[in-house]
């Protein structure tokens, strides 16, 4: 940083002589190596007086989905390269191999080497007599390595209300030292409709996530594909004489996913886009996680093991976008020495802005690695 000079490259756009305290928060979210001088006020870059808390930090690119009935595929998905692995006992699990399904679960979470990964289950939802039974006997007999409960068919503030209210009983009960997070399925209209106040419903929640195709049934959406787009959600151009109109596909999840993103950013929350249904379709399905992270999402599900590599690709920062964004945080670092607000770089402005940017993909690049 200290090499940093003015040029055609790196040109000041104007000095601002009001703004020393700020730049100097800007400058506390910079690495050691940019920053020699000692942080001296805690505290995040600009934002409202109301500060968000964020949730238990996570690498969530990747979300292995492993039916619970599959006890001798459980302990793959541990060698796997997922960032999280979900052991399922809602969907993918026949009412009547709950209970064998739920006892795999709690062997694996006793036995099975999960390294570091995150480790959650997807319990069965509040519309079942199952769920309290999955809390229960997951706390009770599964010890310490559960990291997360995934909830299915999240209606509103209450339901998350209901099953926090149970796993603190039962996690006060045993003494447990970990505190199980949350991850909430969005999929139905009305949760939807209340997913703000969901996602601000318990300090338990960690993430919300998509669940595309029962969402789809929910709003009566003509679609049978499980996630993916629809041929007939599009637009024609205009006429124009005799020449052939030309139709363009759109995004008809565009909405339900930017809406999730905001809910999920408003609140500390990861957003995860959740199933893509045609696993013999690798570009399809980077397609829609492309879309999902440029939208904001941290990651998106894996429903068989050839989609976590696509997955980790799409939701991991090139090398390019790294090395662009340390860039950035040097030259705002070396900004805040020559007290300026913004300057240029390579022909474009930074500011204080720009640190926030940067700094979460040299963040995540770092965790990744």
């Amino acid at each position: 940083p200290s090499a940093l000079r003015p040029s055609s490259a790196f040109r000041p756009l104007a000095r601002v002589h009001t703004a020393p305290k700020m730049m100097r928060r800007a400058a506390l979210a910079l690495p050691r190596s940019v920053v020699a001088a000692p942080q001296r006020m805690p505290g995040a870059l600009r934002t409202s007086f109301t500060q968000i808390e964020e949730c238990t930090p996570r690498l969530n690119r990747s979300e292995l989905y492993v039916p619970g009935t599959q006890s001798k595929i459980i302990p793959k998905t541990a060698k796997s390269a997922a960032d999280i692995v979900v052991m399922d006992l809602e969907d993918s699990v026949s009412a009547n191999e709950k209970d064998t399904a739920r006892k795999n679960v709690i062997q694996a979470l006793k036995e099975v080497d999960f390294g570091n990964k995150t480790v959650a289950v997807r319990i069965n939802g509040l519309y079942s007599h199952h769920l309290y039974r999955d809390v229960v006997d997951i706390i009770e007999q599964g010890g310490e390595r559960c990291d997360m409960f995934v909830i299915p068919m999240v209606g509103n503030e209450k339901d998350v209300y209901m099953v926090d209210s149970l796993t603190t009983q039962v996690e006060q009960a045993v003494g447990r030292k970990k505190k199980i997070g949350f991850g909430l399925i969005i999929e139905m209209a009305m949760g939807m409709q209340n997913v703000h106040s969901i996602a601000a419903a318990s300090k338990r929640n960690e993430s919300l996530h998509f669940g595309v195709a029962d969402y789809a049934a929910s709003t009566k959406s003509r679609t049978t594909n499980i996630g993916g787009p629809n041929p007939s959600y599009g637009v024609l151009t205009d006429v124009d004489g005799d020449k052939p109109r030309d139709f363009f596909w759109g995004d008809v999840w565009h909405y339900a996913i930017a809406r999730i993103v905001v809910a999920a950013r408003a609140n500390g929350l990861r957003p995860v886009d959740g199933p893509f249904g045609d696993i013999s379709d690798i570009e399809g399905y980077k397609a829609q996680a492309r879309r999902a992270a440029v939208l904001g999402c941290e990651g998106k599900w894996a429903i068989h093991p050839s989609q976590v590599g696509a997955a980790n690709e799409v939701f991991s920062p090139s090398e390019a976008e790294v090395k662009k964004a340390t860039r950035i945080l040097e030259a705002m670092a070396q900004a805040e020495k020559d007290g300026l607000g913004a300057v240029s770089l390579d022909g474009k402005l930074i500011d204080i802005a720009s640190i926030k940017q940067a700094r979460a993909i040299v963040d995540k690049a770092k965790a990744i690695s």
